[in-house]
């Protein structure tokens, strides 16, 4: 297919709304954030003494792995793809329990806890406002096909 047969999209035209790119990067942020803790741990399972090295190598595989999520919706979200708005609402409201764990921690976590809380209400507010659902072309329930 070249550009001729693929049309582009009318939201396109338009520049994408801050909200939408301040969303993206908070997705991207969480991304980071995740792959940088996995390689943590799976590097100190590898290299330390950690009580278990397998929970810690599968631990660490697990937080990469799931860093794909936040990351492709990022990705998704800076290209302005609607199917993006899911799996970045779905890692924001898996952030939230996890960010109370670790306010509730007795422990240097706290900190960190409250920046993950902060973020992922933060970018829920921007995913469901009007103005990026318009741009990512996502209709409401009961509006009609124009």
């Amino acid at each position: 297919m070249n550009a001729e047969q693929t049309p582009a999209p009318e939201a396109a035209e338009e520049p994408r709304p801050l909200r939408l790119t301040a969303a993206a990067v908070l997705a991207a942020l969480e991304g980071l954030a995740l792959t940088v803790g996995g390689a943590f741990v799976l590097v100190l399972g590898l290299t330390g003494d950690p009580d278990d090295r397998q929970q810690a190598v599968t631990g660490g595989v697990t937080l990469i792995v799931l860093a794909l999520l936040p990351l492709l919706a990022a990705r998704g979200l800076l290209g302005r793809r609607s199917w993006s708005r899911g799996p970045a609402v779905i890692t924001q409201i898996m952030a939230l329990p996890v960010a109370y764990n670790l306010v509730q921690a007795d422990s240097m976590a706290i900190p960190g806890g409250i920046v993950l809380g902060v973020v992922a209400v933060t970018a829920l507010v921007l995913l469901v406002n009007q103005e990026t659902t318009r741009a990512l072309g996502i209709r409401g329930p009961g509006s009609q096909a124009e």
